[in-house]
């Protein structure tokens, strides 16, 4: 995840500690501490814990009295509106590939054969190159998000790093769900690799000893004549408990950005 620095806390922030602004912060610590080292998937349920901290920090009087100076809160708003909208496209793109490994699955186990024809392959390729090329797009979109701070006051920065986060972690799994490994641009049609591993230390082990055993090792134009459909199928069951684990996350996410996003709404009302 980008680094990015941020002021320290300036004078127009209100001064009186609370429970929500410190919560916030510590949010924000252990994701700048942490979101190197951990899964995807932890990422997204720090962030949703993230943005239920800055739904309680927006109720604050204080806060909506500083949100509501100049074109504060419509910058947020704007901002809120690409996030959400990245976020249901991400949703969008999980479910194409859940739907995918499924329809693998249940074609090779209505053919009954010894391993996936043909025409099951093709049709797998065929859902992969679409939701790559929905990804490639999103991430070319994601030029246009400014997330930049450009004051020293602490609420708005911490509302901007908070957009940050956002983007780095929704960027990782739109990355992730193309295929593309996002240290060493190597291209596969792996899905899971990075999504369970708590740490870089363990995901490079466990790659060593097991071969990275997910969607990685199917490359399917050239490994699905020397797999069975028995391994197949089991490699296809791992990677859809991951996928499930990772739309959970998501939607989870998804509710945080929308309830936020009302609560600036209400703000804008005032």
């Amino acid at each position: 995840m980008a680094t990015t620095t941020y002021h320290s806390r300036s004078n127009s922030f209100p001064s009186q500690s609370h429970p929500a602004i410190e919560g916030v912060e510590d949010h924000l610590c252990r994701l700048r501490a942490d979101s190197e080292s951990t899964s995807v998937c932890s990422n997204l349920a720090s962030l949703r814990n993230l943005h239920e901290g800055i739904n309680d920090l927006i109720q604050l009087p204080s806060v909506q009295q500083t949100l509501s100076q100049g074109n504060w809160i419509n910058e947020l708003l704007e901002g809120s509106l690409k996030l959400v909208d990245l976020c249901a496209l991400s949703r969008e793109i999980v479910s194409l590939t859940k739907e995918s490994v499924q329809d693998l699955e249940s074609s090779i186990r209505r053919n009954k054969a010894e391993a996936a024809t043909s025409a099951d392959v093709s049709a797998y390729v065929a859902s992969r190159k679409k939701i790559t090329k929905m990804v490639n797009k999103s991430i070319k979109n994601l030029k246009s998000f400014n997330n930049k701070s450009t004051t020293d006051n602490e609420l708005w920065t911490m509302m901007k790093e908070t957009e940050s986060h956002d983007l780095s972690v929704l960027k990782s799994v739109l990355i992730l769900l193309s295929g593309e490994n996002e240290k060493s641009n190597k291209r596969s049609w792996s899905l899971l690799s990075k999504f369970t591993t708590q740490n870089s230390r363990v995901c490079s082990e466990v790659e060593q000893e097991s071969g990275a055993e997910d969607l990685s090792s199917l490359n399917i134009e050239k490994s699905t004549k020397n797999m069975d459909s028995k391994n197949m199928l089991k490699q296809l069951k791992s990677s859809e408990m991951t996928i499930q684990e990772l739309e959970e996350g998501l939607e989870a996410l998804f509710r945080s950005l929308v309830k936020n996003r009302v609560s600036l709404l209400n703000v804008l009302s005032h």
